[in-house]
């Protein structure tokens, strides 16, 4: 009889240490999982702030590292390349884009990026190819943007303006691509039209400066020399002016010109050394 109570309470303690062993195991496994967990977290806050605020060519050289570490990660691949473009170094982004686009987990996004990289580097006809294979299900700000710039390489008026249209209705910060859209109308001879489209640009971003110099320069070509009603610094001002100086001699009005460079020079609070040097440049010429 004892010792049959012997063997149960050994029975039991093996039972209780294999217990206790599992608790321990799952514990740890737990403990683990969880370790994974915030490490994912904190490489994923990492890896958006490289992105967003870090200095680019830290951004380039954290990924970098993490590629070398971690070749078959597509998601570093990705964020090598897209840091590479921030960096403005679209060159060596290409290579990048090139293999994570050849990757069984691409996405439709990956090819509308490498096609923005190609741009960059003035490779029209490969972008063109690139776009081409995302299927026209896929819809994007971004895909219709670049969409809307290779047609206006093109000089397919009709998609371009097309494209810029749905482009410009699917963000909330429509500016830069009304812009372009402009500056298309702007290189067409379309000069109303471009007018009224940077007027848009500047309504929804009052500190778009290349939207009020493309303006001055679409309301020049209709002759009006006058300043647009538009917000603008004193510095700004004077730039203007001197944009609708240049643009007025190049089109023959050579004595509003002159007065216009003349404004700008006296408008600008410090010394506005180009105004100046148009300004000395037209008076040699017709004293010549």
């Amino acid at each position: 009889m004892r010792r049959s109570k012997s063997v149960l309470s050994t029975t039991a303690l093996l039972a209780i240490i294999v217990s206790l062993s599992a608790c321990q195991k799952d514990s740890e496994s737990d403990v683990n999982r969880a370790i994974q967990e915030v490490n994912a977290i904190d490489e994923s806050n990492m890896s958006d702030i490289m992105l967003t605020v870090a200095d680019p060519q830290e951004a380039v050289a954290y990924f970098s590292r993490s590629v070398s570490e971690q070749p078959d990660r597509i998601d570093m691949q990705r964020n090598l390349a897209r840091s590479l473009i921030r960096a403005k170094q679209p060159r060596e982004a290409l290579p990048v884009w090139e293999t994570v686009t050849g990757h069984p987990e691409a996405t439709s996004d990956d090819s509308v990026d490498y096609a923005d990289a190609l741009i960059r580097v003035g490779r029209w006809d490969e972008a063109e190819a690139i776009l081409d294979t995302v299927p026209p299900t896929f819809e994007s700000y971004k895909r219709y943007r670049l969409e809307a710039m290779v047609a206006d390489s093109n000089r397919e008026w009709d998609r371009a303006d097309a494209f810029y249209e749905t482009a410009s209705g699917m963000t909330a910060k429509p500016s830069g691509v009304l812009n372009n859209w402009g500056f298309s109308k702007l290189t067409r001879g379309d000069f109303s039209e471009a007018e009224q489209l940077f007027v848009s640009a500047i309504r929804r971003d009052p500190t778009l400066f290349t939207a009020k110099n493309n303006l001055v320069l679409a309301r020049a070509a209709q002759r009006n020399y006058q300043m647009p009603v538009i917000d603008m610094t004193q510095v700004e001002r004077a730039q203007l002016l001197h944009t609708a100086g240049l643009s007025a001699v190049k089109q023959g009005d050579v004595t509003l010109g002159k007065g216009l460079l003349q404004e700008a020079i006296d408008t600008h609070p410090q010394h506005f050394e180009a105004a100046v040097r148009s300004l000395r440049a037209l008076e040699n010429n017709v004293t010549n």
